[in-house]
Parts: C-alpha cells; structure tokens; sequence
C-alpha cells in the first residue's frame, strides 16, 4: 500500500493549516513539559513551509473551476514559497493560471510539485534533526526514475480524473465523480508497473466515496487529501513510479520489529532490519514490506495469516531468528525485493542484541524524493535508561532531555504488546516518526519485568504463528470466516 496511514487527528475543517490537525502539523506539543534535547528544538522554516502548503490546500477544498479571491491568494503563497527553486518559473505561471480558472492539467501537476517540494523539504529537515539525535548517517545512492512511456493511456486517464478532483474541490465531490476512478483502477491493477498507482488511487477514492456528498461534510481532512492527491498527480508521470533495483544484498539480515499497517480491505506489513554484507562493507538499514487484500471480517492476529505466505521474514522475527541472503534484489532506498528463493532461516538472534550492538552503526538510505513527506519518517531507534509519565491519555517517555510522546494508536492489536507494557518497559526499539507537531515514539518492541524477569514483547510477536490464547482465538476466527467467504466465492463462480 502506497497511500498514507490514517493519523490521529486526520479530519480538519476548510483551514487546514491548524498544525495539530494532521501529519506533518506544526501545532503546539500535547505534552506540559519543555524539551531540552535536540529532538525538541525548533525547526528552521518549518512552519513556514506547511503554512504554504495549507494555503494550496485550501484552494482544494473550494475547488478550482470558478476560483475566489482569497484562492488566488492561497496560490499566490504556494508560488512565493518555491520562488527561490528550479520550479519557480513554472509554479507562477500555474497559480496565475489556476486563480483564473483556466489551470490545465500540465499546471495542476507544477502545483502538485510544489506543494511536494515543501513538504519534502520539511521530511528533510526533520530526517536532519533526527540523524543528529541518533548520530546515523546516510548514503545517497537514488538514481534517476525511468522515462517509461508505457501505459501512457491509463496514466493519463488518471491523471484528468486527479485533476477533475482538483476542479471540483472536496466540498464539490458526489458519487458520480469519485466513481470515475473505478474503471481506471480496474485496469491499473493487472499491471504489477502499476499497481502502486492503483492501490492509492483505489485508497483514496474509497475514502472520498465514503464523504460524499462534499457539500455535506461539516469537516474535512484537507492536508491528509492534499497530500493524497498531489502524490497521486506526480505518479501520473511515465516512470515515476519505478523503484529501479540498485544492486543485491548477500549477507547476514537480522530483524528490529515489524510496523504492521491494517485497513478494512488491505494489511501491509514491514520488517526493519539491520542488513550486515558478507564482503564486510558496513551494516546498513533495510526494509522488507509486504502488501494484501483482505476481507473486512479479517482483523487483529488473523491479518497475519494473510501476509505468512509471502514473506517467510515474519516467521523468522517470530521465531527470533536471522536470516541468510543470496543476491536478494535491494533498491536505492533499502527495500528489500523479497525472494524467498533467496533466503533461508539463520542462527538465534536476538532484536535487543541487534539495537544494542549493530543498530548503532547502520547507515541509512536517502529517502527517493517522491516518497520525501513529515509522514513517512520512520527511523528505527533504540532507547534505555528513560522515564515515563502519563499526561492525559498521552503516554510520555523522556529520554536524553527530549520527551517523546508514545503512538499507542499505532501498536497493533495483533500482537502482545500493549501501551501498558510500553509504560512499565526499561527498554525499548521504536520507529521514530513526526505527527501533531512533536516527534513520536512508535513501540516495536520493549523489554519489560514479568515476575522478576526480564521479558521481551514484541509487536509482530504472532507474525509466524502463536501459542497464546488471544492470537490462536483470533486466528481460528479468521481462518473460519476465510472458509466461508471462500465457499461462497466458489457457489457464486459455480452459478
């Protein structure tokens, strides 16, 4: 899945540039303490840079077929703000354009970059001020996407429902015009190079068919829609989808934790992991993910039956095992191409050792531009020797003079780990992430005390199978409505 994760407070109203309404906000911190560390330190530019992307997506929300004033003034910001770039020329053209009514297609997309643009280079300096808190450091190794022009047709049909959207703006959405995109997906998705295109667009018109009418809506997610749409656009592009390979990666792989994403018709998950090469160049980050479909009456520990066989990784982590490569397929950006052909199951390790010892000194890929956003920051972190409060229904841990606030939101249901082990825990592997303007902890994984021992709970604990009674209930459950969505598959193929 390619579209972005529902955050925790993703509904706004037509000012959208309230920072604590979406990813990437620039709101006050939900905690009363003040931060000393380098995590909690102002970020240079930053609220400027967001200010002028809810500026645009206010622009979205009306619409831009008959524009109104304060539209051309949203526009006129977006263009202000990359006037100093390699975009500029192009950007004020389209916002004159588009305060006109007269966008075409062409401007739509120099505006979808914009907006890109800023937002990439605010996902820049927060992966700044992140590898300054861990001391990591990064390789650029990003080649250019290819200029593909296959698929042309269903690219551009994409493309003109994108910006019929933009034309109609969310307050101007039905069923009809969002229904548009059915076809064009349908087509897509026989298509493994189109496939990422597909899998957003299907997301996002899923969630403005479940909003329409627009005209009825008394809120709406305006950044989490903008970001949608504008990332959509620039797909729209021959080869901008491509996720060239850069090389192989044969060597030892030892698993962090799996970050499990689920929604009502599909479940991703992915493994970080610490790669470490057999020809002795330094260890580095990686990710292996894989995506599903799924019935909605699959949920919790049974998503896990979906995903086992196509990544025998998530038996490995939870079996606690390494795993042996052999030349498997790695982009620039550190996504494993997963093979199972070329991987076999290693020796016993242990994700605690691996943060404690080999985390450390990993290197990390640059993130390809595209994928440049405040919400997919995702960097893996190992944290000790820290304290936790509650402050409301926020869970606080404070480490190094920074207080981080706790996802809890984002800890799977599929797994024994919980928020209270979180609070209890002396230890713990997370993904650091940005949301309602602070940094944020994610729990992969936390050592904690269980009758005067030290326990390790893991969130993709059930990934390879359990023995406890919560996930193997849960797994019976899903297996039995799998059964029964399959018999009734085959009496409806049978008529």
């Amino acid at each position: 899945m390619h579209w972005f994760a529902p955050t925790r407070a993703e509904n706004t109203g037509a000012s959208a540039s309230e920072g604590a309404a979406d990813p990437g906000g620039a709101g006050e911190r939900a905690d009363a303490g003040e931060s000393t560390g380098v995590l909690g330190a102002p970020v240079d530019g930053l609220e400027e840079a967001l200010a002028a992307a809810d500026a645009f997506d206010r622009c979205l929300v009306a619409g831009l077929l008959r524009p109104r004033s304060d539209q051309g003034a949203g526009l006129a910001e977006l263009a202000r703000a990359v006037a100093g770039s390699p975009l500029a020329a192009r950007v004020a053209e389209a916002a004159e354009k588009a305060a006109a009514g007269t966008a075409g297609e062409d401007h739509l997309l120099a505006l979808a970059a914009a907006r890109s643009a800023l937002l990439g280079a605010v996902h820049d300096a927060l992966t700044t001020r992140a590898d300054a808190s861990t001391g990591r450091t990064r390789t650029d190794d990003t080649p250019a996407a290819a200029d593909d022009p296959q698929q042309a047709n269903l690219l551009a049909a994409a493309r003109t429902w994108l910006a019929d959207l933009a034309r109609a703006g969310w307050q101007g959405i039905d069923h009809e015009l969002v229904g548009g995109a059915a076809p064009i997906v349908s087509a897509m998705l026989p298509r493994p190079e189109l496939r990422r295109l597909a899998a957003l667009l299907d997301g996002f018109a899923a969630e403005l068919a479940a909003s329409c009418p627009g005209s009825a809506l008394e809120r709406i997610p305006a950044r989490r829609w903008g970001d949608l749409w504008a990332r959509a656009l620039l797909l729209t592009r021959p080869g901008a989808a491509d996720r060239p390979t850069t090389g192989t990666a044969t060597g030892r792989l030892l698993p962090l934790g799996i970050d499990l994403h689920e929604h009502a018709t599909a479940a991703q998950a992915q493994v970080h992991a610490v790669f470490e090469p057999d020809d002795g160049t330094p260890s580095r980050l990686v990710r292996a993910s894989v995506s599903v479909p799924k019935p909605d009456s699959v949920v919790a520990a049974g998503v896990w039956q979906l995903l086992r066989p196509h990544l025998s990784l998530l038996g490995a982590l939870g079996e606690g095992r390494a795993m042996h490569l052999d030349a498997m397929p790695l982009t620039a950006e550190g996504d494993l191409l997963w093979d199972d052909t070329r991987a076999r199951p290693g020796e016993p390790a242990d994700p605690f050792a691996t943060a404690r010892v080999a985390l450390p000194t990993a290197t990390a890929a640059v993130t390809a531009p595209l994928d440049r956003h405040p919400a997919r920051l995702a960097e893996p972190v190992f944290l000790e020797g820290y304290a936790t409060r509650q402050d409301g229904d926020t869970l606080v841990l404070t480490h190094a003079g920074d207080d981080l606030l706790v996802d809890s939101d984002r800890i799977p249901v599929a797994g024994p780990l919980t928020p209270e082990a979180v609070a209890a825990s002396g230890a713990c592997i997370g993904l650091l992430r940005w949301d309602d303007g602070a940094f944020r902890l994610q729990p992969l994984a936390v050592e904690t005390t269980v009758r005067r021992k030290t326990a390790a709970l893991q969130a993709g604990a059930w990934a390879g199978g359990t023995t406890d009674r919560t996930g193997v209930k849960a797994e019976k459950a899903a297996t039995d409505a799998v059964t029964v969505l399959r018999e009734r598959a085959g009496r409806l193929l049978r008529t």
